[in-house]
């Protein structure tokens, strides 16, 4: 397990409202398992990738999208990002997600 980095951008786009932060708990070469943390206020902007992202909801409420959709999650709620398909992800409290990534993607070029 990593300590907790800076989380600026997602997919090379900026954070809006603000900056998060991650750690990588586990990495194979099946899948990508992350923790991530945004302030109330933070989101990511619409955006989509190569690989599919499982979310679950450990604390906070988030909102978000996912191929135009509406979405809100609160503690113990997951969602999935499909390859391909565009989505945000907003904290509306302070939260806490784990984040597994399928095909795992090279972490700095997904997340900085």
């Amino acid at each position: 397990m990593t300590d907790f980095q800076p989380l600026t951008s997602v997919e090379g786009l900026p954070l809006l409202g603000g900056s998060g932060r991650f750690r990588v708990l586990q990495n194979t070469e099946r899948g990508l398992l992350l923790e991530l943390e945004y302030p109330a206020g933070v989101a990511s902007p619409e955006h989509f990738h190569d690989h599919d992202s499982f979310i679950y909801v450990l604390t906070g409420e988030l909102t978000g999208s996912v191929d135009g959709r509406e979405a809100r999650l609160g503690a113990g709620d997951t969602l999935v990002h499909p390859r391909g398909v565009r989505h945000t992800v907003a904290a509306v409290t302070d939260s806490r997600w784990l984040e597994f990534k399928a095909p795992p993607p090279e972490v700095g070029r997904v997340l900085r």
